[in-house]
């Protein structure tokens, strides 16, 4: 199957230059999303014969409006991106007014480019209940005055490429399209953004939580840098977090950011001060209490005044560029296929296929199973029949020897095929060694082309996770659990040796409904500090023993060599 976006548009100075019969209509669209108007763009699946030959002329917006016999409706996008995303079409109409005329192409163009084409934008958040708070003032002058309005606007800029993509997405799922904002603040559209507690991608997910909202995060594939999948996986996570919290968006923002459990404990303990607010309100009232931790206070805060001057740009003094649309076809890969391969049998550079490709990151499809690869639109036949006709060695990124007799340390080995011990250890991430450090004898090891070592990414560990420091440590051991698809409240609490109830009080929980990617407290922080303490009374003790058990054995040792002196020293009788 092939996809095929229906955004094929380049950047030019003040200027949209855009190819194919749909393009100008979808480009209104990305300009009433971005503004405040219509509906967002959407990324769409196109047969081969709805694609323009390569050799269309290039059609100016400014200068030539298609006859509406070559328009795509609104509806039409709307059931496409349907029949793409899932979801119900009721869900895809538009929300807010459009602005100007949908068949004048020139005056959506500059709508898009310039936010002085409207009078006032409209927002699918409530953020004007909440624009005159301290907090939110504080961030939209920060967002707009001096070195910080100049890195809004570079992050703002990067943005103009995923987010029609995302409100598209969005919408689809049935969410806000200015939660886009969530993805500008955790990362300003980073894929590859990496946190201090090792939360990964444009929306910083720990590799637990992503597991358990369905993104393969492993040693061959971390999702979490695929944009389009973290996305999906996002609105997942936000949906069930909007559900939790009683349909309070800023609650749910809350929780995707400090944890669903601890937002469900502080609105439990403090039940008596957050009585008589309701909805968005009960988040500011929870942020008053000296409980939730600054960086959660000031997290929603942050969405709303990032909301607000994104959408009122040139009011802010702010200048966005903008960036070529987020697009690709698909091609279906064997497991192992390099990288290098498919930019051969696509004529992609190195750049675009890592750019399009940035969840792939030893440089080769897993080793373990087949993938979608992404390529630059419209080179997906010809990839197809490329790769089809390439030769089994030329397009694997990696070939296989076994290990041969009991001396070869990995280095020696590595030495022989002309790699680094750390190359080899990237393609042999389960790679045996006995004690004393030596490879076991036949077991066979990948050794990587130079093609796909020049694909490979240089990462950290994906399962890596760190909290409370920057030391990496297991959730279990700090008493949480993360949940996994299917797994229901009772089964944890049977894996855990306690009850429904105790977890639903460790977790200020109302109802037993959990969902995949929530984390949960198993066990009280008291109760892991006291487990903590007394593994390291036991191996104190432990210590202590052997240390009292070698005293003896030394003494008498030196009782043994002082009756040897002796006798030296003694004359034969």
């Amino acid at each position: 199957m092939i996809f095929l976006t229906a955004f094929r548009a380049v950047s030019r100075p003040n200027r949209l230059s855009v190819r194919g019969p749909l393009c100008l209509p979808l480009l209104f669209l990305g300009a009433c999303a971005r503004f405040g108007g219509g509906a967002a763009p959407l990324t769409v699946a196109l047969p081969p014969s709805a694609v323009a030959p390569a050799a269309a002329p290039t059609v100016e917006a400014p200068e030539v409006a298609p006859a509406p016999a070559d328009r795509a409706t609104p509806d039409e996008v709307v059931r496409t991106a349907v029949a793409v995303f899932g979801g119900d079409s009721a869900l895809l109409q538009p929300a807010v007014r459009p602005i100007g005329d949908a068949g004048d192409a020139a005056a959506d163009a500059d709508a898009y480019s310039t936010a002085d084409a409207i009078e006032e934008p409209l927002w699918d958040l409530d953020v004007r209940s909440y624009e005159t708070h301290d907090r939110v003032e504080h961030y939209v002058g920060l967002f707009s005055t001096g070195r910080g309005r100049e890195t809004f606007s570079a992050r703002l800029s990067r943005g103009t490429r995923y987010e029609p993509m995302i409100r598209a997405k969005l919408r689809a799922g049935g969410m806000p399209e200015d939660l886009t904002y969530l993805a500008l603040i955790e990362s300003g559209y980073d894929p590859h953004a990496y946190s201090r507690a090792a939360a990964v991608g444009m929306w910083q997910f720990m590799s637990g939580t992503a597991r358990g909202v369905g993104m393969r995060v492993d040693w061959w594939v971390d999702e979490r840098r695929d944009p389009a999948r973290a996305t999906d996986g996002a609105i997942r996570f936000l949906r069930d977090l909007q559900k939790q919290f009683d349909g309070s968006l800023y609650l749910a923002a809350a929780a995707y950011n400090g944890g669903p459990g601890r937002v469900a404990r502080g609105l439990t303990r403090f039940a008596g001060e957050l009585d008589g607010t309701a909805g968005d309100d009960r988040f500011f009232a929870l942020a008053e209490q000296d409980y939730l931790r600054a960086e959660t206070k000031n997290y929603v805060p942050q969405l709303i005044a990032a909301a607000l001057v994104a959408k009122m740009p040139t009011r802010y003094g702010l200048v966005i560029d903008s960036l070529p649309l987020y697009g690709y076809d698909s091609v279906l890969v064997a497991a192992g296929t390099a990288l290098g391969s498919v930019a051969a049998a696509t004529g992609a550079t190195k750049l675009e296929l890592r750019d399009l490709n940035p969840a792939i990151l030893r440089g080769i499809a897993p080793p373990d199973a087949d993938v979608w690869v992404r390529i630059p639109a419209g080179t997906a036949e010809r990839a197809r029949w490329a790769l089809d006709s390439m030769p089994e060695e030329e397009r694997l990124g990696y070939h296989v020897r076994p290990v041969v007799g009991t001396s070869t340390t990995p280095t020696r080995f590595a030495d022989q095929h002309g790699l680094t011990l750390k190359q080899l250890r990237a393609f042999n991430p389960t790679m045996k060694s006995t004690r004393k450090g030596r490879l076991v004898a036949g077991q066979s090891l990948r050794i990587p082309t130079a093609l796909a070592l020049s694909y490979a990414r240089d990462i950290p560990d994906p399962s890596i996770e760190r909290y409370g420091g920057s030391s990496p440590t297991t959730l279990t051991s700090r008493g949480i659990h993360v949940v996994k698809r299917g797994e229901s409240l009772g089964a944890i609490a049977k894996r855990y040796g306690t009850t429904v109830t105790r977890l639903k009080t460790l977790n200020g929980m109302k109802g037993s409904r959990v969902m995949a990617g929530q984390t949960l407290r198993v066990r009280s922080g008291s109760s892991a500090a006291t487990t903590s303490t007394a593994k390291k009374s036991t191996a104190k003790k432990s210590t202590a023993k052997k240390s009292t058990a070698k005293k003896p054995t030394v003494q008498k040792s030196t009782a043994k060599k002082k009756t040897a002196s002796s006798k030296k020293k003694t004359p034969p009788r």
